[in-house]
């Protein structure tokens, strides 16, 4: 027995485990052996606040003080080329990037080609040390008696006045249960017998690349082109290049699709001095969102013992200390520290 159960252990799940772990015994239960497999494991680590819908926004701007021990300096570089003024105009804007000059571009990124027609900039985006950040939060769970498991699906979950969660060699049982198994979170949901919520596995694919023209990566800004169709980042000396790729997806583990990958290269490559000679590595993670692609994070209305925290979409990371902190309010009851406005539009009850 139990106070929660908190099934999957991304970010989303570990986050929760460790907020709820101060006042409630918990038990995360991850399927891989390994916490951080998914989605978490394979992410682009990047902090940029002004990414994403106005709920997304706000759980990033409430996350900021928790996100300062993870962060470091990087920056953001927009890119349009002749023709793009529209969607230049309008990311720049969403992304609060102010322009700048062309020269400064270059400076920033001396690879860029002379086909670049405008640039923005946005010094605010950082990195996240999001493997420290998961050691952190995994070390608070156990430190307040938590326990994690892992390599340990569930079988089959039974409601009767608690929780009975079936797995491999026992059962276990709790008052409280928190979805975050993030690509699967419909399907255990369903097992639940809650009903789903509708969510969307998306494919990211990456690949990385040695440094260009055997440049200095370490302090460059990451960089992309208008309209999200791909990007850039340095990583231990190397770049990543995405094409942002977005294709809906059954829950698996994910790998790399050679096609897109190479479009993606392809559009990064019409953007630069510098050819793809080589790729090193490919993989690719599964970003999951709901049908208005913001998170769902709360009480189910037909089970209140049963949580959501799922459909992160791409910001799982920026978004986990506040989203962490709402599903832990809502829990135990307690008054959300967020507005009151935010909450509902995060809550599953909007569905």
């Amino acid at each position: 027995m139990t106070d929660v159960i908190v099934i999957g252990g991304g970010i989303a799940g570990i986050s929760v485990a460790a907020r709820l772990s101060e006042h409630a015994s918990v038990t995360l239960i991850e399927a891989e052996t390994a916490l951080g497999y998914h989605a978490s494991g394979r992410s682009a680590a990047l902090f940029e606040e002004n990414y994403g819908a106005p709920s997304v926004v706000a759980l990033s701007r409430a996350s900021a003080a928790d996100h300062q021990p993870y962060l470091s300096p990087r920056g953001l570089l927009l890119l349009a080329r002749a023709g793009e003024d529209e969607l230049f105009l309008k990311d720049a804007k969403a992304l609060q990037c102010p322009e700048i000059p062309l020269a400064e571009a270059s400076a920033r990124v001396p690879i860029l080609n002379a086909r670049i027609a405008r640039a923005a900039y946005h010094e605010g985006a950082q990195d996240i040390d999001t493997d420290r950040m998961m050691q952190d939060m995994a070390k608070t769970l156990r430190a307040n008696g938590g326990r994690i498991r892992t390599g340990t699906p569930v079988t089959a979950i039974a409601r009767t006045r608690t929780w009975q969660v079936q797995l491999k060699d026992e059962q276990l049982t709790c008052d409280v249960l928190v979805n975050a198994a993030g690509a699967w979170a419909d399907q255990i949901a369903n097992m639940a017998g809650v009903r789903p919520i509708g969510l969307t596995p998306c494919r990211r694919s990456m690949a990385r690349i040695p440094a260009p023209g055997g440049h200095d990566v370490s302090n460059w800004p990451i960089f992309f082109g208008v309209g999200e169709t791909w990007y850039a980042k340095p990583d231990a000396g190397k770049l990543l290049v995405s094409p942002a790729d977005e294709d809906p997806v059954d829950p698996h583990d994910a790998w790399a699709d050679d096609m897109v990958l190479a479009e993606g290269l392809d559009r990064y490559a019409q953007h630069v001095t510098e050819p793809v000679t080589r790729v090193e590595t490919t993989w690719a993670g599964l970003r999951s969102f709901a049908p208005d692609r913001t998170l769902v994070l709360g009480a189910d209305p037909m089970q209140p013992s049963f949580f959501w925290c799922a459909g992160q979409g791409g910001y799982g990371f920026q978004t986990a200390p506040a989203a962490s902190r709402l599903v832990a309010d809502l829990a135990l009851g307690r008054t959300p520290e967020i507005d009151a406005t935010t909450v509902k539009s995060l809550s599953p009850a909007r569905f």
